[in-house]
């Protein structure tokens, strides 16, 4: 009998450049989980032949940070395969949208079905009474919608429509969010992971969240509600990335230390990295309390993580509460930090710039607070964003107020609205300055020798220190979106921007690499003497600072972090009374 062919063609889109150019690069940063959960759904629907016994159904995944996507190529081997196809744009945030659509357009002039999915069409859903302009737009072009996640056998109704050209125009699950324990696990094929810097694989274990944070848009896309993979979901995505040579992975959980399960899942890591001695580490996300859970850190540790992503976000407690962000209590920064130090992970923090009550001065005030008495290695920053999805967007979006209509700009890297009090140029400044004097040489001395001090070789935080400065510096990306080699495609160009010429484009493109390497190289070069101080120091482990010094009552009366910023004290004696009712409690039991 003669065998149909399905092709499933699995995108996940980057976005442009302020030259118009879509972000790629030879090696790119982070990999996609999305696409990763995608592919392994599409792997079961395949092997469940969900389409019946006489349709084979081919996979193809692509990740455009470090992949060309090249629809006329990609149409032509669809046309040559025959029968019939489906484009999923998977994992689309607000900021990849305009060049998902860009992609679809092409697609959809050939003929071939489109669906676009992941947290921008998730989030306008959930969140906004009408569709805003651009999703219509797809819609009229003959693009699906899909809202929601796809496990529970979701995709299968998309793949059956497909192969009968029945397409509907919207999937809307948002109502009714899957369960996730015991669904196909993510899965990459490995070519995808080794484009990846430290050949990273990612996965979630757990989606949603109880907080509500105004400019989060996770609550209100996988929900408020949390749900869980097993520990054996854990190990089989292990087990069958460690198959392929991978064993780097990235935990995408937003915050891993509510999950109800983290000892079953830190136990199970335990035991495969000390037991059967696989050599894994991973990097996961957490809050600022999670060094109160008790053991947690330490099995973290032993479980092989080694590096951690805080949602710091603000020290001033005044700008916490006005996001909604009351589970953060800078009277907890310093010990998080310190634990988390004394165990020798590496810690990444975000902050972000632009609550109602920030000022240019306020802004760089705090900084220095950050840099002179929290013992963090890495730090983000991010413009304060109303993301499409969350509420902070639904306010100002029912309200009529000005943002921009550029969705390519919605990449926590740019300003898109106005700020209450700070002027554009001001907000603008406070951004590029923040990085500049986080990553001044000298203060990446300071973090080499904090790090030095608790046995790591500061080498192993030199690296990543350059990678972030650069990325920011040099490239003009945020570090989350950098990568190794930009690759630039000449016909790629943003529609409606020019494209160059062959003798234009290319000597300019290539004398651009060339300079950006010897920008590189002279970043490198400013900070390799403090690099080479601090590894010569014979008693560079005994340095201490105000920042690894435990807190105590009194030491915390004297910290800037809670004198020089709005709420600081009032935080401390808010604190003071919990533990002593805390106190009370345990002494009554």
């Amino acid at each position: 009998m003669t065998c149909e062919v399905f092709n499933l063609v699995m995108i996940k889109p980057t976005h442009y450049d302020d030259d118009g150019y879509p972000i790629q690069w030879l090696t790119s940063a982070i990999p996609s989980n999305t696409l990763a959960a995608l592919n392994g759904i599409a792997v079961d629907c395949k092997e469940r032949k969900v389409l019946g016994d006489n349709v084979e159904i081919r996979l193809s995944t692509y990740d455009e940070t470090n992949s060309r996507v090249y629809p006329p190529k990609i149409i032509k081997s669809l046309k040559a395969a025959g029968g019939q196809a489906l484009i999923a744009l998977a994992g689309v945030q607000s900021n990849q949208f305009p060049r998902a659509m860009d992609i679809a357009r092409q697609f959809r002039s050939a003929g071939i079905q489109v669906a676009i999915g992941g947290f921008h069409v998730s989030g306008c859903i959930s969140m906004l009474n009408e569709l805003p302009a651009d999703i219509r737009e797809a819609q009229e072009l003959g693009i699906s919608i899909y809202a929601g996640e796809a496990e529970e056998q979701r995709l299968d109704e998309v793949l059956q429509d497909a192969q009968a050209g029945t397409l509907k125009p919207v999937y809307n699950w948002m109502h009714a969010l899957p369960n996730v324990a015991g669904e196909p696990v993510p899965i990459l094929p490995a070519k995808h992971i080794q484009r990846t810097a430290g050949s990273h694989s990612s996965f979630d274990l757990g989606r949603g969240c109880p907080f509500q944070c105004s400019f989060c848009t996770i609550i209100n896309v996988q929900g408020r509600k949390s749900r869980f993979r097993t520990p054996d979901d854990l190990e089989k995505i292990i087990r069958q990335n460690y198959a392929q040579g991978i064993n780097r992975f990235f935990i995408t959980d937003d915050n891993f230390a509510r999950n109800k399960d983290w000892e079953n899942f830190v136990d199970r890591l335990i035991e495969l990295r000390h037991g059967e001695k696989m050599n894994i580490k991973f990097v996961i996300q957490v809050d600022t309390l999670c060094h109160r859970i008790p053991n947690f850190i330490e099995k973290c540790t032993r479980a092989g993580i080694n590096r951690v992503f805080i949602g710091l976000e603000n020290i001033n407690p005044e700008n916490l509460a006005a996001a909604q962000k009351a589970q953060n209590r800078i009277v907890e920064y310093r010990d998080m930090l310190q634990a988390w130090k004394k165990h020798k992970a590496i810690t990444y923090a975000g902050y972000i710039l632009g609550f109602p009550g920030d000022s240019y001065e306020s802004i760089m005030r705090d900084i220095e607070i950050v840099k002179k008495e929290l013992p963090l290695d890495l730090l983000e920053f991010f413009f304060l964003t109303p993301l499409p999805g969350s509420e902070d967007h639904k306010k100002l979006y029912e309200k009529g107020v000005w943002m921009d209509p550029d969705m390519n700009k919605y990449d926590l890297n740019h300003r898109v609205s106005h700020h209450p009090t700070m002027s554009d140029e001001d907000w603008e400044r406070a951004y590029r300055d923040a990085w500049a004097t986080y990553y001044s040489p000298e203060h990446m001395f300071t973090i080499m020798r904090r790090f030095s001090a608790r046995g790591r070789s500061p080498i192993n935080i030199l690296w990543l220190m350059i990678w972030f400065a650069g990325c920011v510096q040099i490239e003009g990306v945020h570090p989350l979106e950098g990568g190794f080699f930009r690759r630039r495609a000449r016909r790629d160009r943003r529609p409606g921007m020019k494209i160059e010429p062959v003798w234009s484009f290319y000597p300019k493109y290539l004398a651009g690499l060339l300079r950006d390497q010897i920008r590189w190289i002279a970043l490198l070069g400013r900070v390799w003497p403090y690099y080479l101080k601090v590894k010569r120091d014979p008693r560079r482990h005994e340095f201490q600072d105000l920042a690894l010094t435990p807190s105590s009552d009194e030491t915390l009366e004297d910290l800037e972090m809670i004198t020089g910023t709005r709420g600081g004290e009032q935080a401390l004696a808010k604190t003071r009374r919990d533990n002593a009712l805390r106190e009370k409690v345990r002494a009554r039991a």
